[in-house]
């Protein structure tokens, strides 16, 4: 990828799984649900976008903590509760250097993308007054719309967003424009989850840093698919979930600047997140206890740490290099069937490929994948702005992940094809 696109210096290049087969049908083995079948047909999942599958280290982490070390963490003073502590803060050290964050301390546990998107909207939005700009861009998730509208409810503050070009690229032009003198606060989608377009934030976050407005980043599909560097970056804030990076569901991660979460008020109270408590006032613990209420996710954050280890164990660029080619053999093949237009064209595009079928509505091209055990998405990707802006009610999208084969993109293509022609 170019430098503008944030991914933390991976460069596009031949996989070696392309040289070895026999290595991905390893990799394969390390995911149970990978083996099943579906309507009496093997398994193709392509739903990588909106949650992957687990490899089984991720499935034993989690068993062995209930089997063995469960207990709650930072409060006991027994053998359980201090082996629990223990393993849950070597995560948040791991991830730390997994983003290359400057601290520990930078990394706040969530429950999710769209938790962590709601943490600084209701935590830093509280400083906007009625006037203040907060720009956006219509590409975004719902995840990263809606909050910031109810920011904009509760404090009188005006949410603009930047438009697109028709082949799904922003137009930095126009983002820079608006850009304006009463901006303060941006929030960017990296990796279009509905497209497959991967936005040049870094240039982006330089255009708003510039004029001294903080940046947000949505990395949900960034930093499984291309890996990030948030001090390369110079983002202020990249959230992103466990469940999208080979993890669990009910975990994410928040990151943010030191400086800036030291000055932001607590999401939620609780216990867990405070100093002192009387009945009068209360004061909080440092970050990144202070946004961490009550008893954590625990298992999941521990799910979480493998899921980590097994990605760092693979290589990013080798993952990043594997899914490019995946994506390019798709992009070729479904171009061939007639009736087929492909939703997005943009130059850099990553893990997403989204296409219509003249005449065939979205949700019946995933029925009939479904019954060929071929597991895709279909509908609007919690993206309707995204969907409108292409006048289109959804799409069917493919989505790639470490462990798809050119074989599936075969068998997609060749569902695919059945589908256009059964409805001729």
């Amino acid at each position: 990828m170019s430098s503008g696109t944030g991914a933390a210096a991976i460069p596009i290049q031949r996989s070696p799984w392309d040289s070895d087969p026999a290595e991905l049908e390893r990799i394969r083995q390390d995911f149970p649900i990978l083996q099943r079948q579906v309507h009496g047909k093997p398994l193709v999942y392509l739903d990588n976008a909106a949650t992957t599958q687990k490899p089984q280290s991720v499935i034993d982490a989690i068993s062995r903590y209930y089997s063995l070390d469960n207990a709650n963490v930072h409060r006991g003073v027994h053998y359980l509760s201090q082996a629990a502590t223990e393993a849950y803060d070597t995560v948040r050290q791991k991830t730390g250097r997994f983003l290359n964050a400057r601290f520990p301390s930078e990394v706040i546990f969530t429950r999710g993308t769209t938790d962590g998107i709601n943490l600084v909207a209701q935590s830093y939005g509280r400083r906007l007054v009625p006037g203040d700009e907060i720009l956006i861009t219509e590409m975004e998730h719902h995840s990263n719309i809606i909050p910031w509208q109810l920011v904009a409810q509760q404090t009188g503050a005006v949410l603009r967003a930047a438009p697109m070009t028709d082949s799904g690229e922003i137009d930095l032009k126009e983002f820079e424009q608006l850009l304006g003198k009463q901006t303060r606060f941006v929030s960017l989608v990296h990796l279009s989850n509905a497209l497959g377009t991967v936005n040049p934030v870094k240039e982006m976050i330089g255009l708003a840093h510039e004029r001294g407005i903080p940046v947000l980043i949505d990395g949900a599909q960034s930093v499984p698919h291309l890996g990030v560097d948030v001090q390369d970056l110079d983002c202020d804030f990249l959230v992103f979930s466990g469940h999208k990076l080979y993890g669990p569901t009910g975990v994410g991660v928040l990151y943010g600047k030191e400086s800036l979460l030291e000055k932001m008020p607590p999401y939620q109270g609780g216990g867990g997140m405070i100093d002192t408590v009387s009945i009068e006032r209360s004061t909080w613990a440092p970050v990144p206890q202070k946004f961490e209420a009550g008893t954590p996710m625990i298992a999941e954050v521990i799910g979480l740490g493998a899921a980590l280890d097994y990605v760092h164990a693979l290589g990013l660029p080798s993952i990043a290099a594997w899914e490019h080619q995946l994506l390019t053999y798709a992009t070729q093949e479904l171009q061939q069937i007639p009736g087929l237009t492909l939703v997005g064209s943009a130059s850099e595009r990553a893990s997403v490929l989204s296409f219509v079928l003249e005449g065939i509505h979205p949700h019946d091209v995933g029925t009939v994948l479904d019954q060929a055990g071929i597991a895709i998405r279909a509908g609007h990707h919690c993206a309707q702005p995204t969907m409108q802006h292409f006048r289109v009610s959804g799409t069917a999208r493919a989505s790639f992940g470490l462990y798809n084969t050119m074989l599936e993109v075969d068998e997609l293509a060749a569902a695919v094809r059945g589908v256009a022609e059964m409805f001729i």
